[in-house]
């Protein structure tokens, strides 16, 4: 179970992150947050193109305008336990553009839609979609993860890897990030089949243990394509049972071996 895990999971230690925003790879991390929304099930009628149309209203007349966010998506249920999700990804430079951002939303909705009572119909048109519950995380980018050069123009399908860290006594930063730069130069950067990874570690939120990784891929069956080649790079580079073994002993102390995967896919035209 640990083998496996380690052979597609290891990443540099530092939310989902999950944008498509091609951010400079330094060492510099960034602040994500992630609101879980659910449908409203009981709205009569729906369309999910009617829904693109209201959200994108908003994105161009309010996200897209809004400096302190850096970057923004929207990933829908599909292969998770509940299908009435969906998650509301937003990249800020740190934490206090969190708050700033917030204000000048506020700004920019006034501007959008000066009429207060146009203003409220629209919210209210918006905010049908939704049940009235949701949850929020916060997470901090790791360095280092495979980043795109822009915004995808299709759909793509999320591969979201959950795992849990140990702290052993015997473990250093440094070898761990040493162990896990060799992983993802030898297997997570040469997979073509992975068109993006993000790593992210917890910043906020109920399990400080938590480790978050997203693998972008174009399709269900180049996820599996992706896990395969995964495999068939690392046995290249470790090429024998000895290493293999070493290099696998030496990071499976520093996860609890237990993860949980979930899938979404993205909505493309509700990017920023």
């Amino acid at each position: 179970m640990k083998t496996m895990k380690v052979c597609l999971v290891v990443a540099l230690f530092s939310v989902l992150l999950m944008s498509n925003k091609s951010f400079a790879q330094d060492d510099k991390s960034y602040i994500v947050t992630v609101t879980k929304l659910h449908w409203n099930m009981d709205l009569d009628n729906f369309s999910m193109d009617e829904w693109k149309a209201v959200e994108k209203e908003y994105l161009d007349k309010v996200v897209k305008k809004n400096d302190f966010i850096l970057g923004q998506e929207i990933l829908l249920h599909s292969f998770t336990d509940d299908n009435t999700e969906i998650l509301l990804v937003t990249t800020y430079d740190n934490w206090g553009a969190i708050e700033k951002a917030g204000d000048k939303d506020d700004e920019l909705i006034k501007a959008a839609w000066p009429d207060e009572k146009a203003r409220k119909a629209y919210f209210e048109k918006k905010g049908a979609y939704y049940a009235r519950n949701h949850s929020d995380e916060i997470y901090a980018t790791v360095p280092g993860g495979k980043i795109p050069k822009g915004n995808f123009d299709k759909d793509m399908l999320y591969y979201v890897r959950v795992s849990h860290l140990t702290f052993p006594k015997d473990g250093t930063e440094k070898e761990y990030k040493d162990l896990s730069k060799q992983y993802f130069d030898a297997v997570t950067n040469k997979n073509d089949f992975i068109k993006a990874y993000y790593p992210n570690r917890h910043a906020w939120g109920a399990d400080n243990t938590q480790f978050t990784e997203v693998y972008l891929v174009d399709s269900l069956a180049d996820l599996d394509n992706a896990l395969n080649k995964n495999r068939e790079l690392f046995r290249a580079t470790w090429n024998d049972d000895a290493k293999r073994k070493a290099f696998n002993d030496k990071m499976d102390k520093y996860f609890t071996g237990k993860h949980s995967d979930y899938i979404y896919k993205s909505v493309h035209e509700l990017t920023k």
